[in-house]
């Protein structure tokens, strides 16, 4: 899949780029918004900057996580990838949704129990190991780095769209407002304008659906339940593999993508640190199930988004040149990556809605990027700053070093993901998927055996993570670096190796691996402390916690008074 970023000989985009008025005034009003409340909620409290004091309610909590996840990939990428791989793509619609369920049940309420700053903080206190600590931070950077480059590309290509620039100095100008708010105002910043930026993709991703529905006749008032007529005529008509299993991937590649992507979902550090934000447990699991339902809002949109791109890909309403209609390619299926990337706005642009309207639905993508990089930068701040800095480095720095360090990280990390985000390796999509599937297979088991097995060794958690770095990191540099080296020839370094672990689909291997890994150097090493024990029963006490009390602290009172 990953050689669908190439484009065609010939043949650049379908999307019509060029300075747009409205749109542009939309993009600068929202910018100078975003801004402004990162100034007015900025912070000069590790409290604020890293979990936002503990101080956020459900709802909006629910429309933050939304928004933090409702990244370009799922604003742009999804519907992309259900467009050029049929029944495949709906492999990341299941498992970048499913995956909350599992937060809900097993993880939301322990996680605030267990009340930290990060995901490697959880780490390295539950296995009372700096070196776990270490790792997990690594993890968390190379996470957020990978991530962040799908969120560079969406805006590069939106802003060619809106501004009339060039990708590569849209990626530059948006990565560079979304470093400043987010240095300036922390989590407690980045979470109101995650709200904000929610009701704006939410928004701007509905118009272009209403708008393309009813301009084309072809749904009324749920385009999400009446658009069977039109996926029955792109199958029927244009190409019959969009429907057919497994047509443009195995069996065992969508069972493994899909495990991958509901298990990355549990992993992520910038997902997970949404739960220590809130003020108990109670509230964390309410946090998950809006987020759910928010995000379900815009991700039931995608399939039909796909299906009227598709139809308007192979026959354009305006007198826009596809790469069907010049005979570059033979079907929707097989449009190029830049197009593919851009079809949410560019279904707009082929119904032939008027340039305003795209726009709008194009700064949703915007909006949508900003808020998922503005959540990656601060679980990559906090890593550095917090884990790394003051934990491994420095234990007594003082709050303005702390809070230094943190932005000059999201600065460094800004700068250095702009500068991959120029040339992507991949989609979107895929992208991040990559991301999911070393969350997968290096955080996923140690957070759950973490929290659900208190036997769990600090022996056992960094063999585990070690295992799960070398599977998921093998699977992404084996496909991808015959990309960036002309001298070595395939689309990977081992292509028998690359059919068993896909870079974006590792963890069907992986996880299984770092689980036994995990449990059986945990039986033949020693248990862990007696107070590590009673902070993981706490994290499953039904009595309830004060707003800034953790796991640890109440479990220390309790051993006091015994």
């Amino acid at each position: 899949m990953l050689e669908a970023i190439v484009l065609l000989s010939g043949y650049e985009t379908a999307l019509d780029p060029g300075f747009k008025l409205l749109p542009a005034l939309t993009i600068l009003i929202m910018m100078l918004l975003f801004l402004g409340v990162g100034w007015f909620f900025r912070v000069a409290a590790v409290d604020d900057l890293w979990v936002a004091g503990r101080s956020i309610g459900p709802i909006e909590n629910g429309m933050a996580i939304a928004a933090n996840w409702m990244s370009a990939a799922s604003y742009l990428g999804v519907a992309a990838l259900i467009a050029t791989l049929g029944y495949t793509g709906l492999a990341y619609v299941i498992g970048w949704t499913t995956g909350y369920f599992i937060l809900l049940i097993f993880m939301a309420a322990q996680f605030r129990r267990f009340g930290k700053y990060t995901a490697p903080d959880f780490v390295g206190d539950r296995f009372y190991s700096d070196q776990a600590r270490g790792i997990a931070a690594f993890t968390t950077l190379i996470i957020a780095f990978v991530y962040a480059i799908g969120q560079g590309s969406g805006m590069g290509l939106m802003a060619q769209y809106i501004l009339g620039v060039s990708y590569e100095v849209g990626v530059v100008l948006f990565m560079g407002v979304t470093i400043g708010y987010v240095a300036l105002s922390g989590m407690l910043g980045a979470t109101k304008n995650m709200a904000l930026q929610y009701a704006i993709l939410l928004f701007a991703f509905l118009l272009g659906l209403y708008a393309v529905s009813w301009s084309q006749g072809w749904a009324t008032v749920i385009p999400y339940l009446e658009f069977g007529p039109q996926t029955a005529e792109l199958i029927d008509e244009f190409n019959r593999q969009f429907a057919e299993p497994f047509a443009h991937g195995s069996y065992y590649l969508w069972i493994a993508l899909t495990l991958s992507l509901i298990l990355g979902t549990c992993g992520l550090p910038h997902v997970l640190v949404r739960f220590y934000t809130v003020d108990n447990e109670r509230t964390a699991r309410w946090s998950t199930v809006w987020g759910l339902f928010f995000i379900c809002l815009v991700y039931w949109g995608t399939a039909t988004y796909a299906v009227f791109g598709g139809l308007l890909y192979e026959n354009p309403v305006q007198a826009t040149e596809t790469a069907v209609t010049l005979g570059e390619v033979d079907s929707f299926m097989s449009m190029p990556g830049a197009d593919a990337d851009a079809l949410v706005a560019l279904t707009a642009q082929l119904a032939n809605l008027p340039d305003w309207l795209v726009g709008i639905v194009a700064a949703g993508a915007v909006a949508a990027a900003l808020a998922t990089t503005a959540g990656l930068f601060i679980s990559a701040s906090s890593a550095a700053a917090h884990d790394i800095y003051t934990n491994l480095y420095k234990d007594n720095a003082p709050q303005r070093e702390q809070l230094l360090v943190g932005r000059l990280t999201i600065l460094g990390i800004g700068l250095v993901v702009t500068l991959v985000a120029l040339d992507p390796p991949a989609l979107i999509g895929e992208l991040v998927a990559m991301s999911f599937a070393i969350a997968a297979c290096v955080f996923f088991p140690v957070f759950f055996l973490g929290l659900w097995w208190e036997n769990t060794t600090r022996e056992g958690a960094l063999a585990g993570m070690i295992v799960g770095i070398i599977i998921s990191f093998g699977a992404i540099l084996n496909a991808t670096i015959p990309g960036y080296v002309e001298a070595l020839p395939g689309d990977a370094l081992i292509p028998g190796l690359a059919n068993i672990l896909p870079p974006t689909a590792s963890a069907l291997i992986g996880v299984p691996v770092v689980f036994a890994v995990i449990i059986g150097v945990s039986l033949v090493t020693e248990d862990p402390p007696e107070h590590v024990k009673r902070i993981v029963r706490q994290c499953h006490s039904p009595e309830p916690m004060d707003q800034m009390a953790s796991a640890e602290e109440v479990a220390g009172q309790q051993a006091t008074s015994e």
